[in-house]
């Protein structure tokens, strides 16, 4: 049986740039065939929509919140678990095994550069992988790429272009990165998704990060995701997602 996580949706209550309420998403997800969903909304050095004026206490209340309503108004319906996105220049990182608590414990979280949050999710026993590494967008002026702080790489992310998703792909194949996918939701208007596939239910983040890790899990994409014969595929068999059309039109650096 194949079991389908979502691993990239934001919700109105953590991200200044959703739309949607957490608890919207819950019959949304699972008509369309996902088992489970895992909330990243920006942190704040993103695009979150949390106040900045707060004690970090009640920023961190405010920022889980979104991920609290959902999985309180989810039950057993929908496996609902925790994820951060996490924003350095411009290149943004999905973490997962973090929770309230190690947020709240860790206030000087964005003092930190790439390899110092990495080993501190590490220590955590958490992972932290690249999200859509060659996004390209009018309020970037670069690319950064961290091989060596990351593990894996986001290679189809279901808001960006298929060219954009190719040359992600070909990153993680070249620096022998474990691949992930997902649809960076943010509202019902996606055309196409993504996600991860597994031959087990994930009962909880840590099962994800372990699964991930041992590559149990297969980046999978669906298109046309309302029409009746619409089905996830893996992300490989796409040759629009996996052969580079085109090079990046950014400035690339390596860290």
């Amino acid at each position: 049986m194949e079991y389908i996580y979502e691993t990239h949706l934001h919700t109105v209550e953590g991200s200044a740039c959703s739309n949607t309420p957490a608890v919207e998403y819950i019959d949304y997800m699972k008509k369309l065939g996902y088992s489970g969903v895992i909330v990243t909304d920006h942190f704040f050095n993103g695009n979150s929509a949390v106040p900045k004026n707060l004690p970090w206490d009640e920023r961190i209340e405010w920022y889980v919140s979104g991920y609290e309503h959902m999985r309180e108004a989810a039950g057993d319906d929908l496996t609902v678990l925790f994820g951060v996105e996490y924003c350095f220049e411009g290149d943004e990182f999905l973490i997962y095994g973090v929770d309230k608590q190690w947020l709240l414990d860790n206030p000087d979280i964005m003092d930190k550069d790439r390899m110092e949050v990495y080993h501190a999710v590490h220590e955590a026993g958490a992972i932290m992988i690249q999200a859509h590494p060659y996004r390209e967008r009018s309020y970037l002026t670069q690319i950064h790429l961290t091989p060596g702080a990351c593990d894996g790489a986001e290679v189809y992310n279901a808001a960006n272009p298929d060219w954009q998703n190719a040359l992600g792909y070909n990153y993680a194949k070249e620096n022998n990165l474990r691949m992930s996918a997902g649809s960076d939701i943010h509202n019902f208007r996606l055309n196409n998704m993504g996600g991860m596939s597994f031959p087990y239910k994930i009962n909880s983040i840590n099962d994800f990060a372990r699964g991930f890790l041992k590559g149990d899990g297969i980046p999978v994409c669906k298109e046309s995701v309302h029409s009746v014969f619409s089905r996830f595929r893996p992300v490989e068999e796409y040759d629009s997602l996996t052969q580079v059309s085109c090079g990046p039109t950014l400035d690339v650096y390596w860290h």
